[in-house]
């Protein structure tokens, strides 16, 4: 039987950076994975739209699809938006939605890579404070998150680390960036939790104005495609299970 197609769900974005990047990053999971069919769909601004990827793979004659949320946090998108659209689904395909990213090793090992390709370099650890800057969300679930991933991090040898978010909630990044500097950090950075550039990732970059580092957002990097493939590894075991029974 063959591997079910790997549907990566992409929130789209006006931006255009947005779906270049998302792009990118499905190539990369390609490439490690060549033997697996990855197909991307935007929920919206972008095309392909999920609903015509799945009408295609349908009308190909696909039965098995693990859709992933390219998405940090289960929040709304996760919890609503994603599975309302894959419930009018083909009813011949058999989906199963993947966990979304995070959290996850990987990321923070992604989100370290963009720190040092920004100038930091790991002796630096100890007298830098970062702000973990995500897009922000309305749902305690996704804040309480980024607050633990904030906490674990610190525990790698980092002088501190504060959350920060874009929108929905506070504190903002430049408000953390603040903090720290009064905890009496040697340098701040900023290293960004979004996986795409947007309206979001730049007013992150807007409240970093009085850091020392930015980093990039984790875009296409090797970990973030690899923790993809380790949300649909997950996602699609029943299916194997389900054909040995």
């Amino acid at each position: 039987m063959s591997a079910p197609v790997l549907l990566v769900v992409a929130h789209g974005s006006r931006d255009p950076r947005h779906a270049a990047t998302v792009h990118a990053l499905v190539r990369q999971v390609r490439a490690l994975r060549p033997g697996v069919r990855v197909e991307t769909g935007f929920l919206d601004f972008n095309v392909p739209s999920v609903p015509g990827v799945l009408e295609s793979l349908a009308t190909e004659g696909v039965r098995d699809v693990v859709a992933l949320p390219l998405l940090l946090t289960r929040a709304f998108h996760a919890k609503a938006d994603i599975p309302a659209v894959l419930a009018d689904a083909p009813p011949r395909l058999r989906i199963r939605q993947a966990e979304v990213l995070g959290p996850s090793p990987l990321l923070l090992a992604a989100l370290e890579r963009r720190l040092y390709e920004a100038g930091l370099t790991p002796a630096d650890k100890s007298s830098t404070g970062v702000v973990l800057a995500s897009a922000g969300s309305s749902d305690p679930e996704a804040i309480a998150v980024i607050a633990e991933i904030a906490r674990e991090w610190r525990r790698s040898g980092w002088c501190a680390v504060r959350p920060a978010f874009a929108s929905a909630s506070l504190p903002r990044t430049e408000d953390a960036v603040r903090e720290l500097r009064a905890l009496g950090c040697a340098r701040v950075a900023v290293a960004p939790y979004v996986l795409a550039p947007g309206r979001l990732p730049d007013r992150i970059a807007r409240g970093a104005a009085g850091a020392d580092v930015l980093a990039d957002v984790l875009g296409p990097s090797p970990e973030v495609a690899r923790v993809l493939l380790e949300r649909y590894d997950a996602a699609r075991t029943p299916v194997l299970a389900a054909v040995g029974a």
